[in-house]
């Protein structure tokens, strides 16, 4: 392939980038009061209930009151389920129209329209995280321990679960699909994801068994990063994440060339 062919074959990729990740954003904020609200409404209940009237009766924990303890896990609660749900409705809504199939037939790349698709996933889930920070400013201090290391763990959090939400898409064959794995798997992982507490304080079977559990790495190097404090090893957590950015990109790619569950 000749040099201006390449350039060619790269600009028209970057506008479809453009165009897709745009599109996306637009997406949920036009529709604001229905993406953005809704889980900024929900948090502030969390910090009302659990943070100031369950955690006067709980005390400190981990060296820090329960608000303060609580805050990082709910932020990352929050990244979590937006930047999942926003792909997978998205993803799911442009294979029932039908307008995936005429974007596969269509010279972009696949990583193009993957990369699209996690963006948009990536933007919802930060912006959501952003929102929920500033409103949980009103019940506690928040100070960031290390910066670099919360963007990344943040970062790399989305990433993941737009993938998977990506993948949800991909195998969903009605609207009824898309909702089981949030409801029935990624709500359960988040509950027992060491949010609400610390796993030292389980006995020592169930904190193996905790180790399993993804969303507990992602709680914990997001908390160390806040905080300055977590129940596992961060170099661990941040090596889990890498490996499942990865191995999750490549599946995503790879169900997308094959063309499996694009049709409706």
């Amino acid at each position: 392939m000749s040099a201006p062919q390449m350039t060619s074959e790269l600009a028209a990729n970057m506008v479809a980038l453009r165009t897709i990740v745009v599109r996306e954003i637009r997406r949920f904020t036009r529709i604001w009061p229905q993406t953005l609200l809704p889980p900024a409404i929900t948090m502030v209940l969390y910090f009302v209930i659990f943070g100031n009237l369950i955690g006067r009766q709980i005390g400190d924990m981990g060296g820090f009151s329960y608000m303060e303890y609580i805050v990082p896990g709910l932020i990352m609660m929050s990244v979590i389920t937006n930047s999942y749900g926003n792909v997978v409705s998205s993803f799911f809504g442009s294979k029932f129209q039908r307008s995936i199939e005429e974007l596969m037939v269509s010279p972009v790349s696949p990583h193009i329209i993957l990369i699209g698709y996690v963006i948009g996933g990536v933007a919802r889930g930060l912006l959501v995280g952003l929102i929920v920070t500033l409103l949980s400013l009103f019940f506690t201090h928040l100070q960031v321990h290390h910066l670099g290391l919360t963007v990344l763990v943040v970062l790399m959090t989305a990433t993941i679960f737009s993938l998977c939400g990506f993948i949800n898409a991909v195998f969903a064959r009605n609207f009824d699909d898309i909702s089981i794995i949030p409801t029935f798997v990624l709500t359960p992982l988040t509950y027992l994801g060491g949010v609400f507490y610390s796993i030292s304080l389980l006995p020592p079977f169930w904190q193996t068994v905790s180790m399993a559990n993804p969303v507990l790495h992602m709680v914990n190097a997001f908390r160390y990063g806040i905080l300055g404090v977590s129940d596992i090893s961060i170099g661990v957590a941040i090596g889990f994440m890498l490996v499942a950015t990865i191995v999750l990109y490549f599946a995503c790619v790879r169900l997308l060339v094959s063309g499996r569950g694009m049709r409706q």
